[in-house]
């Protein structure tokens, strides 16, 4: 296998500048400048790094950013994106989920394990690429002995004489030839081979139930699989059911896990990327008095403090240093303020960017505008019913409008709202899309006032329909 570390390197590193990434990020996420600038710069600060010498490169850490806004402004499509982006390992987790080392619950270590086993799945994905062909070739091979199994073989021949050439040996090769374009022109997918399939690996090992056991549950799971050999079988099934169950058993045997392993690990050192979300839930208020939840919020700040400074966490791929991983944090922040953090934490964190409530016109242009905007996603999923779906450029103000009123005059919850929205208005074609013998439907603003005004008007209606 090449050097995969290297090859994984050099992927990763694309040069885009912060102009460019700021101009990928618009093609998905409306709005919002201030954040794309600043996650932007992170990210070009990360290839900075990798470009100075290596005794400068260990003292130059990330600069970790906190989001700060409301529900649905696009704080977590930001941190996903930019991950998509550079094709970094990334991970998000709620920050309440996690509880103080000794209680029940899953402690923050958990959060780098989960980050590790993201990059597992991004290196195996890149290596299977690199030898797909070959594994290919091997499963044509492996199919054509199955459909013409070797013969017998004979005893051996003589010592420094060479067998004759047999006749038998010439019509074999000509059939296993013409067997073989059969092959690759599909004329023998529905012939039945037997295939011998491995066991399925043991369920998983729990220790009670508890998130603090993690490590002590790998190391058993390890230890009882290497102990208990999984039971193979045998199965007939057509070459159509074969060819991806052999082609996966090839990559398996083409790929060595302990370079995937060490690959992982270093992609995740030097590009994992962590999206805290509801940090503001484990704050703790000046009034707060250090009783009851605060007591556990204050526990898992502590926690938080030496993985996002960095330290070093044990996982079953070995050791992984947090010192360069990218956290991205998130909060609204509504009852409580940054400075609620733990100082230490605080300062963990030094780019702060408060991110803008959605206007109505931004709305309008998160319908429109994104590359999986949610009219889009309306029309392709009605469109394999048959179903042409339009919708007017009135309809989307409408829409938009609503939307924004709705936010103003009950809860805020951002651009989810038009997801709401655009169920009450699509709910009969979606129902009817089947059965309907006309399939041009244009959505206009009499059909979206019709379908949404009585509830907008009937404020307490709404709060539980809208």
């Amino acid at each position: 296998m090449p050097d995969l570390e290297q090859e994984l390197g050099d992927e990763r590193e694309r040069e885009l500048t912060p102009r460019q990434i700021v101009t990928e990020l618009d093609r998905d996420i409306v709005g919002q400048a201030e954040a794309k600038r600043a996650v932007a710069i992170a990210l070009r600060n990360r290839w900075r790094r990798r470009q100075l010498p290596e005794d400068l490169r260990r003292q130059v850490t990330p600069k970790n950013i906190m989001l700060i806004g409301s529900t649905g402004v696009g704080k977590t499509e930001i941190a996903r994106r930019l991950a998509m982006l550079v094709g970094a390992p990334f991970m998000k987790a709620e920050a309440t989920k996690y509880t103080e080392i000794g209680y029940v619950g899953r402690d923050v270590e958990g959060l780098i394990r989960d980050l590790v086993e993201a990059a597992i799945v991004l290196v195996r994905n890149s290596e299977r690429k690199r030898v797909e062909e070959q594994a290919r070739s091997r499963v044509e091979e492996r199919l054509l002995d199955l459909l013409l199994p070797s013969p017998p073989s004979a005893p051996p021949w003589p010592e420094g004489e060479s067998p004759p050439s047999s006749e038998s040996t010439h019509r074999r090769q000509r059939s296993r030839d013409k067997l073989r374009a059969r092959l690759a022109a599909g004329e023998l997918d529905d012939r039945e081979v037997e295939i011998t399939l491995p066991g399925r690996s043991m369920a998983p090992v729990s220790i009670l139930g508890a998130g603090n056991f993690e490590q002590m549950e790998m190391d058993l799971q390890n230890m009882f699989e290497r102990i208990m050999p999984k039971p193979s079988q045998s199965r007939r099934l057509t070459i159509r059911q074969a060819r991806p169950i052999l082609l996966q058993q090839e990559v398996d045997s083409l790929i060595d896990p302990e370079k995937i392993s060490q690959a992982a690990v270093t992609l995740t050192e030097e590009s994992g990327i962590v999206f805290l979300d509801e940090i503001d839930k484990i704050a703790v208020e000046e009034s707060g008095g250090g009783r009851g939840p605060d007591v556990s919020r204050q526990g898992v700040q502590r926690d938080l403090l030496p993985i996002v400074e960095g330290t070093t966490v044990n996982t079953k791929h070995g050791p992984v240093k947090t010192d360069h991983i990218l956290f991205v944090a998130a909060g609204a922040f509504h009852r409580s303020k940054p400075s609620d953090l733990m100082p230490e934490l605080q300062g963990r964190f030094p780019i702060r960017v408060e991110m803008h409530d959605l206007t109505r016109d931004d709305f309008a242009r998160i319908l429109r505008e994104p590359r999986a905007s949610l009219l889009r996603q309306y029309q392709a999923l009605l469109s394999t019913e048959g179903v042409s779906l339009e919708f007017t450029d009135p309809a989307i103000e409408v829409m938009a409008d609503l939307a924004f009123q709705v936010n103003q005059s009950t809860q805020n919850i951002g651009a989810r709202r038009l997801h709401t929205i655009l169920e009450q208005v699509l709910e009969d074609v979606s129902f009817d899309a089947p059965d309907r013998t006309d399939k041009q439907v244009v959505v206009d603003d009499n059909l979206v006032r019709q379908r949404l005004e009585e509830l907008t008007q009937d404020e307490d209606l709404s709060r539980f329909i809208l």
